[in-house]
């Protein structure tokens, strides 16, 4: 699927040369495959573009102005559509496209599906060592010939609960 994006390059407007230019700087900016097909040097291209336009779109002049974008034969919108689209975050759906798969979250997927087990053994190795430490100072206290403080070892159990839950 190709996007199509008629445009005007002999164009006496500079709102338009700017509109055409978004939306082509946007279309490779973010790698995706288009057509420019000019409407100014190539009277097929003007006739196909009008005439493919939905009659609702077309203004009360009926001649729609470029830039006019296609996805294949399926009519997409013209700059002001395209704009409002990009704002929403909408601009696959724009276009008729499935938005990629980057690069970024297929790394954050890949590390997501590792993570858990690497971080629970450390958790569990944390929670070992604070547990073992804990009974060490038990039997550090009852070697000593007197008993742990009460008020310390609750103490204690409540921090090891605090960090289980979190």
């Amino acid at each position: 699927m190709v996007i199509k994006v008629f445009v005007a390059t002999v164009a006496g407007s500079t709102a338009i040369k700017k509109k055409q230019q978004e939306v082509l700087g946007f279309l490779e900016a973010n790698r995706i495959d288009f057509e420019q097909r000019d409407i100014a040097c190539n009277d097929d291209n003007r006739k196909w573009m009008r005439d493919n336009v939905p009659g609702e779109k077309k203004p009360e002049n009926g001649i729609p102005l470029p830039p006019q974008i296609f996805n294949e034969e399926q009519y997409c919108g013209d700059f002001e559509s395209f704009f409002d689209a990009k704002e929403g975050n909408e601009i696959y759906v724009f276009f008729g496209l499935a938005p990629p798969k980057s690069a970024k979250s297929i790394e954050i997927s890949a590390e997501e599906t590792e993570k858990p087990a690497e971080n629970q053994e450390v958790i569990t190795n944390a929670e070992e060592e604070k547990q073992v430490e804990a009974e060490e100072e038990a039997a550090t206290a009852e070697e000593e010939g007197g008993e742990a403080d009460e008020e310390q070892v609750e103490e204690e159990e409540g921090e090891e609960e605090g960090e289980e839950e979190s």
